[in-house]
């Protein structure tokens, strides 16, 4: 996978509607992980969407998921930049300088997915989310 910068939408628990809105929009193949498929047994947070993206035929990438438990949710600041790629497409060292002088709100380590994954927010006050994948 080559490294892509993609805008990532956070939903108040109706992002599964959004998004086939989306897709209805835009067209393109939607994918949507559950909390619940990734071990959550909170029958609150279960069937909501943890993570969803949708791809084009343009080429277009937009992901997003429902608001994690026990985060605020703001209207306004529901945008996050997301960078995800291979290890080795230098992401590791993106993370460090979008960190530094920032705020971690999720160390970079290896997430219950397998991959390596952090958020921050930089000196800046953008929130960005890092995702290394990792060879199966």
């Amino acid at each position: 996978m080559t490294s892509q910068l993609n805008p990532y939408l956070t939903f108040d628990g109706n992002a599964r509607e959004a998004m086939e809105f989306y897709q209805a929009v835009f067209g393109g193949e939607l994918r949507i992980s559950t909390f619940g498929e990734f071990g959550g047994t909170d029958p609150a947070i279960i069937d909501k969407v943890m993570h969803a993206s949708l791809t084009t035929d343009q080429g277009y990438t937009l992901m997003a998921s429902d608001n994690a438990p026990g985060m605020p949710f703001t209207p306004g600041n529901t945008i996050t930049c997301s960078l995800s790629g291979d290890p080795g497409d230098g992401l590791e060292q993106m993370w460090e300088q979008l960190a530094d002088g920032g705020t971690v709100t999720m160390p970079f380590e290896k997430q219950i997915w397998g991959d390596l994954y952090g958020l921050c927010v930089d000196r800046f006050g953008v929130p960005w989310m890092v995702d290394v994948s990792q060879p199966e």
